[in-house]
């Protein structure tokens, strides 16, 4: 009986949490043609199916929404707006939660802002980095984030908007000091068992971080953020654990994911990796014990005898495929692990 006493005590001060980050959900023309079924609606669900249980088995997932969701007419690039039912398939694909400061989130206005907001509320999808104005700011940040006895304040923050302005009384987060600091000071004074920031920034389609990134990397954990996980330049950079000089904690830096769909076909930027912190807390105090990294490839109609496109983990896809195919993805795994080869014992890649 004493043993079981025991035992329950430590089960109650004891919590897991495993957060999954994905990247870029891009939503390009060759994307819409490929969803557009026979009776003119579009369909999106079969983009996710190979990754689905990856997702769903995470306490919490979440990923990167780089297109507006503002109606009719849809579009690609440069302007994004993609139908309903592509959010429908990022929900049933078990994502939680959608980053929306990025660079294509006004796209389509004020409008589009509202729409974005409205579909992802009915879906029950949350959201962060954009709001409606300063009362739903001051309500929705930080998004405080709860699961497993465990609590995390999520930030999320874009270099800009394409020079487009943001229209009032819609707010985006920006890159900025000043305010940044506030905002870390005040999630500091929730007591959450970790801080996390998402952050759109560094260059596009370059696997090297920036001078920019690095430096406000170093200051944003000055500032007390436990982990940083980064999207915008549509390939994978590298991944970094930190060490904290102050304490046995971790700290996770991933510069960039990559896209995690897109209509992209260039080296490099066909693929990505989703990223799962697995986070330990026992009597108050939360560490970092590992993080992971699955690496997925984007296969599209036409080359990859596919119907639409869809996203396979490297260590899971269909065994019979064109050999084109077979090269192209093996080029990226192949980039890929050089890339982050020497990323240190506690990030390991998924390969089961």
């Amino acid at each position: 009986m004493a043993a079981t006493n025991v035992a329950a005590q430590v089960s109650a001060h004891f919590s897991r949490l495993n957060i999954l980050f994905a990247g870029d959900l891009m939503h390009h023309e060759s994307q819409l043609k490929a969803a557009r079924q026979p009776d003119g609606t579009y369909s999106f669900s079969s983009t996710y199916r190979h990754i689905k249980e990856y997702v769903s088995k995470a306490d919490i997932a979440i990923a990167n929404l780089e297109t507006t969701i503002a109606g009719k007419p849809y579009s690609g690039y440069p302007m994004f707006c993609a139908p309903d039912s592509f959010l429908y398939a990022v929900r049933d694909a078990g994502f939680d939660i959608m980053l929306l400061a990025n660079n294509h989130c006004l796209d389509r206005g004020g409008r589009g802002v509202q729409r974005t907001l409205a579909m992802l509320d009915s879906l029950g999808i949350e959201h962060t980095g954009v709001y409606r104005d300063s009362i739903d700011r001051a309500q929705r940040h930080p998004y405080i984030l709860q699961k497993n006895n465990m609590r995390i304040a999520l930030l999320n923050y874009t270099y800009g908007t394409n020079g487009i302005p943001v229209p009032p009384p819609y707010i985006v987060d920006l890159i900025d000091k000043a305010r940044m600091e506030r905002d870390i000071a005040h999630a500091r004074n929730l007591r959450p068992d970790a801080i996390i920031v998402c952050i759109h920034w560094g260059e596009e389609f370059t696997h090297k971080t920036s001078k920019e990134q690095r430096e406000l990397t170093d200051w944003l954990l000055e500032q007390g953020v436990d982990h940083i996980i980064g999207n915008h330049p549509h390939v994978l950079q590298p991944m970094e654990m930190r060490s904290d000089s102050l304490s046995p904690k971790r700290h996770a830096v991933v510069y960039s994911l990559g896209n995690l769909v897109s209509g992209m076909f260039a080296r490099g930027r066909d693929g990505g990796a989703m990223v799962t912190l697995k986070m330990q807390k026992f009597c108050g105090s939360t560490r970092l014990m590992q993080m992971k990294y699955l690496l997925t490839w984007v296969a599209r109609p036409g080359r990859d005898k596919v119907k639409n496109f869809e996203i396979w983990p490297v260590n899971n896809h269909p065994q019979e495929i064109p050999a084109v195919t077979k090269e192209k993805m093996t080029e990226f795994i192949n980039d890929s692990r050089e890339l982050l080869k020497n990323t240190g014992d506690y990030i390991k890649e998924d390969i089961q």
